[in-house]
């Protein structure tokens, strides 16, 4: 009977994970039939009250920035390109195929003998930045190359090595902090070139020794970066998906306990670690592994029912998948403004957080088309902040765009508008059983008063309301514009009329 149970408790964590796997996140998520004990789950409950998750629901927007040795290359070498070997600009270490470059490895291992980025500056950063709108940055401390931007005590493959010698981290961490945004580090768990990371589940005693070594390294490195940069919000976890590491969920679960110990407020993403099932950002019985939800990775949920009630952000890169810097990105989609609004509001009408990423380039400097993105975008989230920050998921959905509405209130309706109806009428509906319903509108950007009007279309049995807002004529916005709707009791007397007999 007990190997019976415990092959159930196995095949319904199986088919769970598999769920997650097989879905990419975008599917409706089943919890397993049989209830399963997990020895190693989470250890803070999901939807904290405390305010540092406040904040982090608050924060609307953020920035991502990769930035590390891969920067030197540019996702090329010599005038070779590395699309075709690597998978990503970051990834360039493990290009591979015919057109990779002789020596390759060893060339990319010593770049830091010439990473000395004269134009960077973080208090440049950290303004645009805020001018973008953003409330938090993720930053790197090192990528899967295993190269730190601190001088780790840890570690001789760091930025005290290389010609610029001073601390990176701590002037991003210092000068974005000084803007009020707050800081989250990026740590990658998988090192390349580090030669006690073992892959796959250690076997000999050679290769438990040795990942032995690397676990005791990765727990130092943590515990070094909370107390040089103990402002920090929070982590975000990469390269947490190989076979050893998954296997050591008793050391990842006490880990996690740990730095939680130090900061009570830390805030760490669903990436960091697994179950002893092998459950990855949830455990077996689907609950979440972290204080919010991290597998939204160039995607979007397709309705925040799938979300269950947990918190999330979406990180976004503007090319198709460069994070770190491209030299060359010819023949590639940048996303617009345009992108970037929709991607931004879509987040905010299901309660998560838009993180729109930069890879600067070896000397420091965003590219040209990353600037003018941040000053384009910077003021349009300027004169529509009130719909991005402190607001709440809106249960409507609207042809036109997306709802969000005021934490602070709860009577103030936002809908941003992607789509423009072409006879200049925004046609709202709503259930006749609501409470709240439309009682006047204004253009958010200049509080240009709308005409609002109740219709009634005349629709058989119809359950819906509907209220026409007039557009302006002369409405010549360049991006997407916000209706501010204000909500009032509802007024439900009108003359009924006939049910059609059928």
């Amino acid at each position: 009977m007990k190997k019976n149970k415990s092959i159930i408790i196995l095949m319904s964590a199986f088919l769970f994970q598999q769920g997650i796997v097989k879905g990419q996140w975008t599917d409706k998520r089943e919890k397993p039939v049989v209830p399963i004990e997990v020895k190693f789950g989470a250890i803070t409950k999901s939807n904290r009250m405390d305010p540092a998750m406040a904040a982090f629901r608050n924060y609307g927007l953020g920035q991502f920035i990769h930035w590390g040795l891969y920067a030197i290359p540019g996702n090329e070498w010599n005038g070779v390109s590395a699309r075709q070997g690597a998978a990503a600009s970051e990834w360039i270490r493990s290009w591979g195929g015919p057109t990779t470059p002789k020596n390759w490895i060893d060339i990319y291992d010593n770049l830091y003998k010439q990473f000395n980025p004269k134009n960077f500056d973080a208090k440049k950063w950290a303004k645009r930045a805020k001018e973008m709108g953003a409330k938090y940055v993720i930053f790197t401390t090192k990528h899967h190359d295993g190269f730190c931007l601190w001088p780790s005590k840890y570690s001789d493959y760091t930025i005290a090595n290389s010609p610029y010698k001073k601390d990176i981290v701590k002037q991003v961490v210092d000068a974005y902090s000084e803007q009020g945004i707050d800081v989250y580090l990026y740590f990658s768990v998988e090192e390349w070139n580090n030669k006690d990371y073992v892959k796959e589940i250690p076997k000999t005693a050679d290769e438990k020794a040795r990942f032995d070594r690397f676990l005791k390294y990765t727990r130092n490195q943590l515990l070094e970066l909370q107390a040089n940069y103990p402002q920090i919000k929070g982590f975000w976890f990469d390269g947490t998906w190989d076979p050893s590491w998954i296997n050591s969920y008793e050391f990842t679960y006490n880990l996690e306990k740990e730095l939680r110990n130090n900061n009570p407020n830390l805030i760490i993403g669903s990436r960091f670690r697994n179950d002893e099932y092998e459950s990855r950002h949830f455990d077996s019985n689907g609950v979440l592994l972290g204080d919010y939800e991290q597998g939204w990775e160039r995607k979007m949920p397709a309705s925040i029912d799938i979300l269950g009630g947990n918190d999330w952000d979406c990180v976004m890169t503007i090319p198709p998948n460069g994070w770190g810097y491209i030299k060359n990105t010819d023949g590639m989609y940048l996303k617009t403004t345009d992108d970037v609004i929709d991607l931004l509001m879509r987040s905010r009408s299901m309660n998560g957080n838009f993180v729109l990423n930069f890879g600067p380039d070896e000397n420091g400097n965003m590219s040209k088309y990353e600037n003018e993105l941040i000053t384009d975008f910077g003021k349009w989230t300027k004169v529509n902040a009130e719909a991005i920050y402190e607001v709440n998921h809106f249960p409507l959905e609207s042809k036109y765009g997306y709802y969000t509405i005021s934490k602070t209130d709860g009577k103030s309706l936002f809908l941003t508008v992607i789509n423009k109806p072409i006879n200049n009428i925004l046609r709202l509906v709503f259930p006749k059983s609501a409470d709240l319903t439309p009682a006047s509108a204004s253009l958010l950007n200049d509080k240009r008063d709308l005409l609002l009007k109740k219709t009634n279309i005349g629709f058989d049995r119809d359950k819906n309301m509907y209220f026409d807002i007039t557009l302006p004529k002369s409405l010549k916005n360049k991006n997407a514009f916000v209706i501010k709707i204000k909500l009032d009791k509802s007024k439900k007397i009108e003359n009924k009329l006939m049910d059609a007999k059928i």
